[in-house]
């Protein structure tokens, strides 16, 4: 800039690149997508742990002997996972080409989806509340099933935040549902092995290089930022004007559908960080099967040591989860530094995971058992010959 000394051109320079770093809005982003990821994963861990108590309960009862039961979490076999990239971008181009016609059942459809996940989101919390004053029996609803109490409390309170967030459309309420489905996703969908997961990861970067960076030179337009930002009408409002009613219902904003989270900064406030959900989910993913298989190896570990084990020490106290998960706090130091190519780097954010997690179980020699059938229980024999 003509006129102006080199020393306060860098002065300045750097004051915008602190306020960059600083910005509210993406250390909301961070920490919000780092908590979503690890609560996750534990409620997976705990799902686990409860499927596997009540199969023990089950062979006390009736002498069978105890099944692998996965009670309502799905796993992605290797089919599946080299599917569901294509699939996404079906999705997407659905979405894209026909937007307008079907945006209705896209809404509806949401906010079908957010309540069952934000009520599964809200389920602990239930639970603790109602504790003292609820024996846990199930109430029989013929077809619908039978729940328990806090299930029924937190679907409940799910339903009354969706019907808000449909009335007013506010973006606070809609990160909530967003951070609803991210932590059930995470928590009820498991990848079975480190061969299944780098397939997923790998196949779901093509995707996203191919809809974020060249989409534009086909349809003339981005096709995921196009889809991601895109405003949908309100059932309630469609609805309000067709029976020739007034008022609030009448008056319902368009709604920005959650498939994203967004945060607003204190510095600016019409800038808005954005974060797709499946840039939580599909790393989450990866580190929930880390964050099992640690769980996995510690409890094989404990049933062959014999006597009390010596402490571990602090390079054993750092598991593949951690390494993991300081794999995606790196992407997110790339992309605060350097914010204008930040969807680069939430491609690169698959690379960082599957190659740390990679270079870590190599060298502790468990790649080869991750990446085929890591939980697989060898069974010892009864009777050994001594």
């Amino acid at each position: 800039m003509p006129g102006v000394p080199a020393e306060e051109q860098l002065a300045e320079a750097a004051t915008v690149s602190a306020f960059t770093v600083m910005d509210s809005s993406r250390l909301s982003t961070f920490v919000i997508s780092i908590l979503l990821i690890v609560y996750g994963s534990f409620r997976s861990l705990n799902l686990e742990q409860e499927n596997r108590d009540k199969e023990k309960e089950k062979e006390k009862l009736t002498g069978a002997p105890a099944t692998e039961n996965e009670g309502n979490m799905q796993t992605i076999d290797t089919c599946q996972a080299a599917f569901l990239p294509i699939g996404a971008s079906v999705s997407l181009l659905i979405m894209f080409l026909f937007f307008d016609s079907l945006q209705m059942v896209f809404a509806i459809c949401t906010a079908v989806l957010a309540t069952v996940a934000f009520a599964f989101l809200l389920l602990p919390m239930c639970q603790y509340m109602i504790r003292p004053c609820s024996s846990g029996q199930k109430i029989s609803f013929g077809v619908c099933g039978r729940f328990t109490a806090a299930e029924i409390l937190s679907f409940c309170l799910s339903f009354f935040i969706v019907c808000i967030w449909v009335l007013t459309g506010h973006w606070l309420l809609m990160d909530a549902l967003g951070m609803g489905l991210c932590v059930a996703f995470i928590a009820l969908v498991r990848l079975p092995s480190l061969k299944v997961s780098t397939l997923l990861l790998c196949g779901l970067l093509i995707y996203d290089v191919f809809w974020v960076f060249f989409s534009s030179y086909i349809f003339s337009a981005n096709v995921m930022v196009k889809v991601a930002t895109r405003p949908a009408e309100n059932p309630v409002g469609l609805f309000a004007k067709k029976l020739h009613l007034t008022g609030l219902m009448r008056d319902a904003p368009k709604l920005s559908l959650p498939g994203k989270l967004v945060f607003p900064s204190m510095q600016n406030s019409s800038h808005f960080s954005m974060l797709g959900l499946g840039d939580i989910v599909m790393p989450g993913l990866l580190l929930c099967f880390v964050l099992r298989y640690d769980a996995y190896k510690k409890s094989q570990v404990t049933m062959l040591d014999v006597g009390v084990p010596p402490p571990p020490t602090y390079v054993q106290k750092v598991t593949y989860f951690h390494c993991s998960l300081i794999g995606y706090f790196l992407d997110f130091d790339l992309m605060t530094f350097d914010p204008v190519y930040n969807y680069m780097y939430e491609e690169v954010l698959y690379f960082i995971l599957v190659g740390l997690l990679t270079a870590t179980v190599s060298s502790e020699g468990d790649l080869r058992r991750m990446w085929n059938e890591p939980f697989i229980v060898q069974s010892t024999p009864k009777n050994l010959d001594v």
